[in-house]
């Protein structure tokens, strides 16, 4: 039984945990790189969910030198790509769903810390967090790309921000990589998850956020 009142720090993934985003941004990513082709497209979309939490900088970038084959990739193209993604992004960020049992799970845990550490744009994740009600809860900062999360989990650790033990709740194969890497335990969510990892070596598999509320409220 892992005790889940225990951790002085709660670090949560944004899309497919606290958002049921990753429909969105799997949908914007194809319509961002559509022009290209639907074969190139659908290339991208697959190397997204394979990749899920790593920057859409990051992804675009692979997009035009590993999927279109250019041997140096234009920064104007670039940004021009991320632009497209950002604006087919934003609004869908703003009507999905949040968390059921986020703000239960925030009483429950009330002494804690609580972060966001994401591979979403971090200047996108704060206004959208804003906009919804949702910033307040995430007293230790909202954090993302272009940062990665490695980074992020370094920085946050060395500046005592992050404070052990601590817990970092995700759905991707990159979540449990970096948040184990740098010491923290992790709980994969699966309710929205796109990644077919096997995430066994988890400290804890839950549906999502209201079920974590549940075990602590009993």
């Amino acid at each position: 039984m892992v005790d889940l009142a225990r951790y002085q720090t709660w670090v949560f993934d944004c899309d497919g945990v606290l958002l049921d985003s990753n429909r969105v941004k799997t949908d914007a990513f194809f319509r961002a790189a559509e022009p290209y082709g639907r074969a190139s497209a659908e290339a991208l979309v697959d190397y997204h969910v394979r990749n899920g939490g790593i920057s859409r900088y990051v992804k675009f970038r692979t997009f035009l030198a590993d999927i279109i084959g250019q041997a140096h990739v234009e920064q104007n193209e670039l940004q021009q790509l991320l632009d497209r993604y950002a604006s087919l992004v934003g609004e869908g960020l703003r009507q999905c769903a949040v968390a059921p049992g986020l703000h239960r799970l925030r009483d429950l845990t009330e002494g804690s810390g609580w972060l966001v550490v994401s591979g979403g744009d971090q200047e996108e994740l704060r206004h959208v967090f804003a906009d919804r009600g949702l910033a307040g809860l995430f007293d230790g900062g909202i954090f993302g790309s272009p940062d990665t999360k490695d980074e992020i989990l370094a920085r946050e650790l060395g500046s005592g921000n992050i404070r052990e033990p601590a817990l970092f709740v995700g759905d991707s194969r990159y979540d449990m990589e970096a948040s184990t890497g740098a010491g923290l335990d992790f709980v994969f969510a699966r309710r929205w998850s796109e990644s077919d990892h096997d995430f066994s070596g988890a400290t804890l598999i839950v549906d999502g956020i209201d079920n974590l509320a549940d075990r602590i409220d009993t």
